[in-house]
């Protein structure tokens, strides 16, 4: 048994890690490692809360600030879920571990100040992941439907053109040879349509 997990600061200090990389898994899905690094520090602390006890309300109180959390994300202006997700993750982090005739408890100073560290970081990556969901795309490539550019290769089943001062695949109906104006009619994905102008 390591004997560093039977230190309620060090346990505290994974648990607190665990709880994070859960929460920025949540806010940032689909890397995967953040979910590895979740998973095991998960496991380390759960086996450090085991051999030194805890109590379980504390537990599902920090299980239950996910809930928030994840809700404040999903759109603007929900910065009182934001907080009460943060308060609920340190009132329970703060209780976890109680004190025992053969174990003591966290020492305060660690606690406060992780605490302190996550709920800050929390607050910076919740506030940043929904300013970062409400920025409009800058190219609405809508827009480039109707536009004059130029045919930078010879243009049939695939070709490439310049409109917008940018270079796209394109393709056309009818063979447009290089150095044609050119026309959008649609497009199709990233892929302009596009006709011979007269």
């Amino acid at each position: 048994m390591p004997d560093f997990l039977l230190n309620p600061n060090i346990v505290y200090i994974v648990l607190m890690a665990a709880t994070l990389m859960v929460m920025l898994a949540l806010a940032t899905p689909g890397t995967g490692l953040l979910e590895i690094g979740a998973f095991f520090l998960i496991a380390a602390a759960g086996y450090g809360l085991y051999l030194l006890s805890f109590n379980w309300w504390a537990l599902l109180l920090m299980v239950l600030s996910a809930i928030p959390f994840v809700y404040s994300l999903r759109k603007p202006k929900r910065e009182p879920f934001l907080v009460l997700a943060i308060l609920m993750l340190i009132a329970g982090s703060i209780f976890i571990i109680p004190r025992t005739l053969t174990h003591g408890t966290v020492n305060p100073f660690i606690a406060l100040v992780t605490s302190a560290l996550v709920a800050g970081f929390l607050w910076v990556a919740g506030r940043k992941t929904v300013e970062a969901a409400q920025i409009k795309p800058s190219h609405d490539l809508n827009k480039l439907v109707g536009q004059v550019g130029e045919a930078k290769t010879r243009i049939q089943n695939e070709g490439t053109v310049q409109v917008a001062g940018e270079l796209w695949s394109a393709r056309s109906d009818v063979p447009i040879p290089a150095g044609n104006t050119i026309r959008v009619v649609k497009r199709d994905g990233f892929i302009l349509i596009v006709e011979k102008m007269n």
